[in-house]
């Protein structure tokens, strides 16, 4: 079959973590190959949209960024619904960031309701690994990975949006983590179309 008639599949992927860990950065990075050294806080929510092939499938990955500002935690569970997988970031070169990742992980289990919350995948990944030349590191990849190993072996990539380095490879696992786990349903973005600033509806990439 021609590959243009295949089915494609859409994968809704949901990026959480601190303000200021990089989320924007890593989700510029992978889709448009840019990054900025200036810093903007997402307000509310943001999604960009890229086209891949996994395997023999072709895939649509939804990549919905989301504030990391405690005052906008009462929109996740609108986000959250449908989602196939959810990637937490921390800086790992500030340490509060990586003692969030537990409140992270249980509240979006809480707030996205879904049937086997045990099951549902999740991605790790510790940015901003070329700052300082690492040494102002404060977690080490030892730690994180135990954090992982104890949260039922969670994948773990250590990344750096500004250098592009392991995104490409970090989302390639986020796309298989999130087909195993696809959802038959459709996704719908009723009512919260309010809740959401400057949502972009993009396609495609740059690359």
């Amino acid at each position: 079959m021609d590959i243009s008639q295949r089915k494609r599949t859409l994968l809704k992927v949901i990026v959480l973590g601190d303000s200021g860990v990089g989320k924007t950065s890593l989700m510029n990075q992978y889709v448009y190959r840019k990054f900025s050294q200036q810093y903007k806080a997402t307000i509310g929510a943001d999604f960009v949209t890229k086209e891949i092939q996994v395997d023999d499938k072709l895939v649509t990955l939804q990549i919905w960024d989301t504030a990391g500002q405690e005052r906008f935690h009462s929109l996740g569970a609108a986000f959250y619904r449908g989602a196939d997988c959810c990637v937490l970031v921390y800086d790992v070169n500030i340490h509060k960031t990586f003692d969030t990742l537990n409140n992270w992980h249980d509240e979006f289990l809480k707030q996205a309701d879904m049937n086997d919350p045990e099951a549902f995948p999740f991605v790790l990944l510790g940015n901003k690994v070329d700052v300082d030349g690492g040494n102002s590191r404060r977690v080490t990849e030892k730690k994180a990975r135990d954090w992982c190993a104890s949260r039922g072996n969670i994948p773990y990539f250590e990344t750096s949006a500004k250098e592009g380095y392991n995104v490409e490879e970090a989302f390639l696992c986020v796309a298989k983590t999130a087909l195993e786990n696809e959802h038959d349903q459709d996704i719908y973005f009723r009512g919260i179309s309010d809740a959401v600033s400057e949502v972009e509806h993009r396609s495609g990439c740059t690359c």
